[in-house]
């Protein structure tokens, strides 16, 4: 008999509890209509609620997670609407995360296109709850699921001449109502220094809260930089790319006076249409809640400060 462990079934292979649940009746209904053989040939897709497999992981903030329902239902993901509300609404019946391929590519000796679920087969995956700091002064903390960016990097093996690591997003108009607004220059890009990307904090992100990733928060899959603001965690990833120069990122194109290639986050450089020094935690909107300080590098100094030694940070801010 073949025992398959968790680290080797894939997402898509997890039978959701409501499904397993009905199983007896779910088999039934198929075979009446013929499509257990068309079922057997084609790959399942993970839909929302879907669990993962995972481990503890490092690097976890101690601090209560916001509320699901806050972080899934007030997202920025522009491709499917401006206002916080619009990709809650939109994104769960438009955007289909199945099948997906992402393209690695670029200054690296092993490229090549990965299907999602053998992306995800790539590391463990793991449980870390991190903060999120959003450049519109709010934030929240999330118990992300995936593995370190890193883990990614040594699989397909950099050359000397990478330097940087450009994401590309989808832009697909049949599934994202947003790009017609033409607020972006769609697709969305964005970047990081190498070592940027090889920190262990820097997260390849497939879940939340222990489920595959809700389409409003950039399924399948998107990275996550704590310490950044989080309009540099792109969404929806279609392209990895490792070049020599530094990449020109959406809002950095956009508004360069505003958005700068680094967006660390730091209380000290305000946004020139607002403070950066406060911002306001998801789910504590009560009237006695306070604002809280913003702390440099969204609390990830430690870790992370080294990387900018001798840098001006309101400069390359």
């Amino acid at each position: 008999m073949l025992i398959r462990r968790p680290s080797n079934i894939r997402p898509s292979e997890i039978t959701p509890p409501h499904v397993w649940h009905r199983r007896r009746e779910f088999v039934q209904a198929a075979l009446a209509a013929g499509l257990v053989g068309a079922m057997a040939r084609g790959r399942a897709a993970a839909p929302a609620g879907t669990k993962l497999a995972t481990r503890p992981g490092s690097y976890s903030t101690m601090e209560k997670p916001t509320p699901f329902e806050q972080v899934t239902n007030y997202c920025n993901f522009y491709e499917f609407g401006t206002d916080k509300e619009d990709p809650s609404r939109t994104a769960p019946n438009s955007l289909h995360p199945r099948p997906w391929k992402v393209a690695i590519e670029g200054e690296i000796r092993k490229p090549g296109t990965f299907d999602i679920d053998d992306l995800m087969q790539l590391a463990p995956l793991e449980e870390r709850v991190y903060r999120l700091r959003c450049v519109e002064a709010w934030s929240a903390v999330v118990p992300w699921v995936g593995f370190s960016f890193a883990e990614l990097i040594k699989k397909i093996e950099p050359t000397g001449n990478a330097k940087f690591v450009e994401f590309t997003t989808l832009a697909d108009r049949k599934q994202m109502p947003g790009l017609s607004s033409g607020v972006l220059d769609w697709p969305y890009t964005e970047g990081l220094r190498l070592d940027e990307a090889m920190h262990p904090l820097t997260l390849l992100t497939f879940g939340l809260y222990g489920e595959v990733l809700p389409n409003q928060n950039g399924a399948p899959v998107r990275v996550v930089i704590p310490w950044k603001y989080g309009f540099k965690s792109a969404k929806s990833l279609v392209k990895i790319r490792f070049t020599d120069k530094q990449p020109l990122n959406s809002w950095q194109k956009a508004a360069p006076q505003e958005y700068g290639f680094y967006s660390n986050v730091n209380p000290t450089v305000d946004h020139p249409r607002w403070s950066q020094a406060t911002e306001r935690r998801l789910g504590e909107d009560g009237l006695f809640n306070k604002r809280r300080p913003t702390q440099m590098f969204n609390g990830y100094a430690e870790q992370v400060a080294q990387l900018y030694a001798g840098m001006d940070l309101k400069k390359f801010y």
